[in-house]
């Protein structure tokens, strides 16, 4: 029995965390998006209640989940940016 071989890290994602890169593409910051980390918590929480109550693969669905991704990224901006980094 082959024993299985564990990757390096850096090796992983091309030595990159997934999130920055996913799928090949870096991850684009929507400035226009508050910066104030309590909004944003706030416009997350209302996007993830219109993809709950969207049908399932309809076009609110979709388009609650593309919010949700750009409201992560710029948190995740917002929290890089400050002092001393969140997360």
């Amino acid at each position: 029995m082959a024993k299985s071989k564990q990757k390096d890290p850096a090796d992983v994602a091309g030595g990159q965390h997934h999130a920055a890169a996913a799928h090949g593409r870096p991850a684009r910051v929507d400035k226009s998006l508050p910066a104030s980390r309590d909004e944003l918590i706030a416009l997350h929480a209302e996007a993830r209640r219109r993809r709950a109550s969207a049908a399932l693969g309809s076009e609110a669905y979709r388009a609650a989940v593309d919010e949700i991704g750009r409201i992560e990224v710029r948190i995740a901006d917002v929290d890089r940016a400050a002092d001393p980094p969140r997360g």
